[in-house]
């Protein structure tokens, strides 16, 4: 390889749209991916990115972790959460000394990614756009979402502002944040939303228009927020989710109308599902859900919070892996089983 590549470890869904986008702008690309098929039909015929939002191929250069040799600059880490420590510790002899990790992943992978590389090499990002993998070298791109970067302290640096501008050929409506803690934490919460639907074999936008569950979805959201309030994280609103309208002295109304435009905004979307249901139906594998949602229960431990409920859809989730429990409705009707009772002080 020539003059070092930005590197897309993790060409699916995420790494696969955002690095396709890069490339066909006229940055230097490398992908990296350990499905063998996929990195051999890159190299082959490209990588073609199908959907409403955009239809291109571009000629892609591919490696799998074992064959990647060189240092690199600028890594977009774009695997699925529970693989980031495997996926950080080949990378970082990779990583040049002025280089930097940035997590285009979902769950707070940005502190395993410190922990490993250091926090000045780590950058924060908050994704929620729509893609899936199809098939080896096909990415479909689905819907678009907030895209939003900021280092972790939360300074504007000449670095920060370089990412910025390569990501604005992938949405023009990237934005840098002096708070990516909130958004990572207000993803978390709307996360945990989204693998409740995922109980279900229906839609994102049918789970949360469903009125018999929107007691249940509005607890589970303020469970999560309760967790995020006590750790000191001030949250971020983006793409309908309003963190306000799910702090425990808000109104019904408020919370009703947030879910309102979360139904909204998946509607226009031709990603149906989630990328959680997807893997429990139709890749049938492993979801993110420990990587996910076990920080929260984590955190609410530190803080002597209990979170019932999101202990009991890591559960369900589990069952449905397992194959104790069938992707259904009623599955969804278990998790209001962890509702605390009408009374008590939780």
């Amino acid at each position: 390889m020539t003059a070092a590549p930005i590197l897309i470890w993790g060409a699916g869904a995420i790494g696969g749209t955002v690095g396709a986008y890069l490339q066909r702008a006229g940055a230097p690309v490398h992908f990296v991916d350990r499905a063998a098929d996929h990195v051999a039909a890159m190299n082959k015929n490209g990588l073609r990115i199908t959907g409403p939002i955009a239809e291109f191929h571009i000629e892609a250069a591919a490696s799998t972790p074992a064959d990647l040799e060189g240092r690199f600059g600028t890594v977009f880490l774009c695997t699925k959460a529970p693989d980031t420590p495997i996926a950080v510790a080949a990378l970082a002899p990779l990583l040049s000394e002025e280089g930097c990790v940035v997590s285009l992943q979902n769950g707070l992978n940005e502190k395993v990614i410190a922990a490993r590389v250091g926090a000045q090499r780590t950058v924060g990002a908050f994704i929620n756009f729509g893609a899936d993998y199809i098939s080896p070298g096909v990415v479909h791109y689905a819907g678009r979402g907030a895209v939003v970067i900021g280092e972790l302290d939360g300074r504007t640096t000449p670095r920060i502002q370089s990412i910025h501008r390569l990501l604005t050929a992938f949405d023009e409506r990237a934005v840098v944040t002096a708070n990516i803690w909130g958004f990572l934490w207000s993803k978390l919460a709307y996360g945990a939303l989204l693998f409740a639907t995922a109980l279900t074999n229906d839609s994102i936008a049918d789970c949360l228009a469903s009125p018999r569950h929107r007691g249940l979805l509005i607890a589970l959201a303020r469970e999560v927020e309760g967790v995020a309030a006590a750790s000191g994280v001030k949250l971020e609103s983006f793409d309908g989710f309003d963190p306000a309208a799910f702090l425990p002295r808000a109104s019904q109304a408020a919370a009703n109308a947030s879910l309102d435009a979360l139904v909204a905004f998946n509607r226009r979307s031709a990603k149906t599902h989630s990328g959680i249901w997807r893997d429990l139906a139709v890749r049938k594998r492993k979801t993110e859900v420990e990587a996910q949602l076990g920080p929260v229960a984590a955190a609410g431990a530190a803080q002597k919070i209990a979170t019932p409920l999101t202990a009991r859809l890591v559960e369900l989730i589990h069952d449905i892996e397992e194959g104790r429990r069938p992707l259904d409705w009623v599955t969804l009707d278990a998790l209001a089983d962890a509702l605390p009772a009408r009374g008590s002080a939780a």
